[in-house]
């Protein structure tokens, strides 16, 4: 008869063994996963922040730089002409001929800045606005460069800078995600991928809002209301629980605990924010909501400033969605295209940045305007070579991007390309130095926020990056 206790008498076959050791060291790995995590929630910047959020308004497709922020006269005066300089294979076969700009560009506010005739509103705000020049990126293809310009890499799985900025800040809001992505009717190339949040926990993905009277999907409370569904919230986590105590190491198993409370919290704080009546007619025009082409975009840009009231982190606007339009991609028809998206966008985005203005929210919110590359300054003729629908190719070697608010100069040009458009020649931007750009101006040293993923330190600027302090004030 053996000595030991009774409860010590049980045998313990080494498959129960292995499965109790390899739980209890899971347990140490999640304790040390969920303590990132908190301190994630509540992580101070570096340093003292200039900008407290971000409004990323994304022009899905590539705006052209040439027919919107960066006047080219010379392709006016060679006008179908061959371009005499040898120009890079792009994504589809274009001509050599040089396309001028169909629209005119004129000097607006102090600082004399030329807009396109495309943004007569947002013209009106170029004494906020710093203008990039001579952005370049990796890609020149629609899914990669989605990637890229969201990630800093053209592959798929890797956290979007919505994501990062969640991590590395949290959400000041207690009812809302720190990353949300608002949506019109088109989503990227790229899908949902574009605001993953990749390696980092789930829970600092992108929230996606759709355009309908409920834009998160299952967001509608229950019979019986909000009272009803928490005494059944409270069992779910309490389930949940038990399966992190029996089975550790998931951090999906966390942040899907995290989701079901944030889920809560937002059936009701979501239907206020999307509640316009405290807002005055006055606001409403400004926004564009009383024009049919501009409402849409009008929405979004509104929503973006009620969730960055609310302290949300860092907000997404998609391109939306126009009959017969592919985005801002317009590989024909340029002209109608870019007029169209321009109408729809340029009194929303000026809207939005003279009400952050008035409010006194500009100052300390970062507006970044772009898309994931520009087009070419030779022409693309789709039909037989006619002139009267002809575009532009993808180009990512020199395109224009522009900031306003959070820290950065107002009324300010920085970079140039060539006098065609085609290459950036000076001051170049590439996109890595976007992202440590905006992460400084948020508190940020991008170099150290960093993730332990694959053996390594992973950052959203990989190994490259520089900030452009010639834009901060």
């Amino acid at each position: 008869m053996s000595d030991r206790p009774p409860h010590c008498r049980q045998i313990t076959s080494r498959r129960e063994a292995l499965c109790r050791c390899a739980n209890g060291f899971g347990g140490l790995a999640l304790l040390h996963q969920l303590a990132r995590d908190a301190a994630g929630a509540t992580r101070q910047p570096h340093f003292a922040p200039k900008a407290k959020a971000v409004i990323f308004l994304f022009m899905d497709g590539g705006p052209s730089q040439m027919d919107t922020f960066d006047p080219k006269p010379r392709l006016t005066k060679e006008h179908m002409q061959k371009i005499p300089m040898k120009t890079p294979t792009t994504v589809f076969n274009i001509s050599d001929k040089v396309l001028g700009s169909p629209f005119q560009f004129k000097k607006h506010g102090q600082s004399g800045i030329d807009v396109s005739e495309l943004f007569p509103h947002v013209a009106e705000c170029v004494d906020h606005m710093t203008i990039l020049r001579a952005m370049v990126a990796n890609h020149s293809e629609h899914t990669a460069g989605n990637y890229f310009m969201h990630s800093g890499s053209g592959f798929q799985g890797r956290p979007s800078m919505g994501s990062w900025v969640n991590y590395g800040l949290g959400s000041a809001s207690e009812n809302l995600p720190g990353f949300i992505v608002l949506e019109s009717g088109l989503i990227p190339p790229g899908g949902m991928d574009c605001f993953s949040s990749g390696f980092l926990p789930a829970s600092y993905q992108g929230t996606l809002f759709r355009n309908s009277k409920y834009p998160v999907a299952d967001l509608v409370p229950a019979e019986g209301g909000l009272e009803a569904q928490r005494p059944k919230l409270d069992l779910l986590g309490k389930l949940n629980k038990g399966v992190l105590d029996r089975f550790a190491g998931s951090s999906e198993v966390d942040a899907a605990i995290r989701n079901y409370e944030m889920a809560f919290r937002m059936q009701s704080a979501v239907p206020d924010l999307l509640d316009f009546s405290n807002e005055s007619e006055a606001t409403r025009k400004l926004y564009g909501l009383d024009e049919k082409i501009t409402e849409e975009f009008g929405r979004e840009c509104l929503i973006a400033r009620r969730l960055v009231e609310h302290g949300v982190r860092f907000v997404e606007l998609l391109t939306p969605a126009r009959p017969g339009l592919d985005r801002w991609d317009q590989h024909s028809a340029i002209e109608k295209g870019h007029r169209i998206n321009a109408q729809s966008t340029d009194k929303p985005i000026a809207g939005l940045l003279k009400d952050l203005h008035s409010r006194g929210m500009l100052k300390d919110t970062l507006v970044i305007w772009g898309g994931e590359f520009g087009r070419t300054p030779c022409a693309q003729m789709p039909d037989g070579g006619y002139v009267t629908n002809v575009g532009r190719d993808h180009n990512p070697f020199g395109f224009t991007m522009w900031m306003a608010g959070g820290g950065v100069k107002g009324g300010y040009v920085h970079g140039a390309t060539d006098e065609y458009g085609y290459f950036a020649v000076e001051n170049k931007v590439h996109v890595h130095d976007l992202h440590a750009t905006m992460l400084h101006l948020l508190g940020m040293d991008h170099k150290r926020l960093t993730y332990a993923y694959g053996g390594r330190d992973m950052r959203l600027t990989d190994v490259h990056g520089n900030i452009v302090n010639e834009i901060l004030v």
